[in-house]
């Protein structure tokens, strides 16, 4: 049995498992809708996650964004406007900086 993503104008609608020859047979639409995502980070960056996007000239799933301020890079991973420091520190974006944790 394999993972696969059911894609709506690039947005991962929901992830079923089941074979391939089920996904080609039409029963859950239009095969051309449906890409393999691999639950072991094997293949396409990551496992795809309902609202996830599909981007597809570089085969990747995309995490939603985490947070308005952040930007995504080359690898397809998004990353804050100042990288976090050493230790225990959590995001605060009203003031788009990092907030030490207690």
């Amino acid at each position: 049995m394999s993972n696969f993503a059911e894609i709506k104008d690039g947005v991962v609608q929901r992830v079923i498992v089941a074979e391939q020859d089920f996904i080609n047979s039409g029963v859950v639409g239009d095969s051309f809708n449906w890409v393999q995502t691999s639950y072991n980070h094997n293949f396409r960056k990551q496992f795809a996650g309902k609202g996830y996007t599909y981007d597809k000239t570089d085969d990747v799933f995309i995490a939603p964004q985490i947070y308005p301020s952040w930007n995504l890079d080359s690898n397809h991973d998004w990353q804050p406007p100042t990288p976090r420091p050493d230790g225990k520190y959590e995001w605060n974006e009203d003031a788009e900086s990092w907030d030490a944790i207690e």
